[in-house]
């Protein structure tokens, strides 16, 4: 009777770890523009595989979506813009940031070729993804940065990048912020670019955050850290094997125009980090900007409110990100 108590028991455990072995985990993205690859790199380069993830990633459209989505426990990670994460954790939302690709805006200004300069911008319509995104904050920020009033402009939802491109091209929006390829495909229409982001004094944002829920770490954390090791091998063979990095965006883009996909991998195979940490000197500009945008509101000064770095300073500490990098040395 012992013996065979046993063998029941043995089996039921084989038969738990396999459940677990099976766990499906469910990655979001926001968009098709060019700053989404390192997730679908993580995918499409068999590196979930690679350290041990069953999961496939998702597109949901918009970041307060994906927040959404993450919230609810539909999707086990996201990636996420800084803002947008940070608005729903003040909002009581039970999500941390833990990793990330890209500390800067992506985005370029974009407007009708008649209008040239910043005050030109008076009276105009400028589409955005969504309200409380990265879009959104850039479009503001640049405003500011220009002294051009917010109320003397009128900020629209209008849709995704490609969405926007032919709503500025069809004349139904007067401006809005595009990233490569887009950004390329407006410029061959004869659109102006107004300015650049990442030439702008703020620039460094964190635009690119891994997210997840604070629970969902402290009961996964195994799963967490091997998720880590495949974003952060995504991004770095992104950045460093150009072939793979260009079969990556072709699969993903919408987009039929080869220069447009070169365009788009030269842009950001410069731009993302390694290793995939989120810049906290851009964390705290975000928290600066979101506090002025409430009057008599102060910044947050506490990081570790948004940010979990424990998994990531592991790797650091078991030398993945060096032994990465002597494997797979940059070309």
């Amino acid at each position: 009777m012992i013996r065979k108590a046993s063998l029941v028991f043995l089996l039921w455990l084989a038969l738990l770890g396999n459940s677990f072995a099976q766990e499906n985990y469910l990655t979001a993205y926001g968009g098709f523009a060019g700053f989404q690859a390192p997730v679908w790199a993580a995918k499409d380069l068999g590196l979930l595989t690679k350290y041990g993830l069953t999961g496939d990633v998702v597109m949901v459209p918009g970041s307060t979506r994906e927040i959404q989505a993450l919230l609810g426990g539909s999707v086990h990670f996201a990636q996420v813009d800084a803002a947008t994460t940070i608005n729903a954790i003040q909002q009581g939302g039970d999500l941390v940031m833990i990793s990330g690709s890209l500390n800067t805006f992506p985005f370029s200004f974009v407007t009708q070729k008649e209008i040239r300069k910043p005050e030109d911008l008076v009276g105009k319509k400028i589409g955005i993804v969504g309200f409380g995104g990265a879009n959104e904050l850039a479009v503001v920020l640049a405003l500011k940065e220009w002294n051009v009033p917010r109320q003397s402009v009128t900020i629209v939802q209008s849709g995704g990048a490609a969405t926007r491109l032919v709503a500025l091209s069809a004349k139904a929006l007067d401006a809005t912020v595009l990233a490569h390829p887009e950004l390329g495909e407006a410029v061959r229409m004869g659109m102006n670019v107004l300015a650049h982001m990442s030439e702008m004094k703020t620039a460094a944002y964190p635009m690119n955050a891994i997210v997840v829920r604070r629970s969902f770490l402290e009961k996964n954390r195994d799963a967490v850290k091997r998720f880590q090791q495949a974003y952060a091998e995504a991004t770095y063979q992104f950045m460093n094997n150009k072939d793979k990095g260009l079969a990556v965006l072709a699969k993903r883009l919408q987009q039929r125009n080869p220069k447009a996909v070169e365009e788009t991998y030269q842009y950001f195979a410069s731009s993302f980090s390694f290793p995939t940490r989120v810049l906290q000197q851009g964390l705290r500009n975000t928290l600066e900007m979101i506090a002025q945008r409430t009057p008599g509101a102060k910044a947050d000064a506490n990081l570790g409110r948004y940010l979990d770095e424990s998994t990531i300073d592991e790797l650091e500490r078991e030398g993945f990100f060096k032994r990465l990098a002597e494997r797979s040395p940059a070309k």
